[in-house]
């Protein structure tokens, strides 16, 4: 395997497991072809509760945008709502109620 090679997160869960089980981690590493300080890795980041840190995908990166675009655009309509609303208060405060004759 190349250095530049990314493990996916399943295949280190499945390395943890592994580990916590008793396995010893030089065996794994040599198992699975990997190197012993990357398996020690793993186990400190496991052992401080940090997981492992991915890049978003593509797909996830635009929802993201779509989903902030949408923020803006109902940020906007709540502003121009809020307008509204305080243009109508003016109104109905400036304008005397209707008498009702019976």
């Amino acid at each position: 395997m190349s250095k530049s090679h990314r493990h996916s997160p399943e295949f280190r869960r499945r390395i943890l497991e592994l580990v916590r089980m008793g396995k010893k981690p030089a065996e794994l590493a040599k198992e699975y072809e990997v190197p012993l300080r990357t398996v020690q890795y793993w186990i400190q980041q496991d052992l401080r509760g940090e997981a492992p840190k991915r890049q978003p995908t593509d797909a996830e990166l635009r929802e993201l945008e779509r989903l902030r675009k949408r923020v803006k655009e109902l940020e906007e309509e709540r502003e121009i709502l809020k307008k509204a609303a305080a243009w109508f208060a003016r109104e109905s405060v400036s304008i005397p109620p209707r008498r009702t004759d019976s």
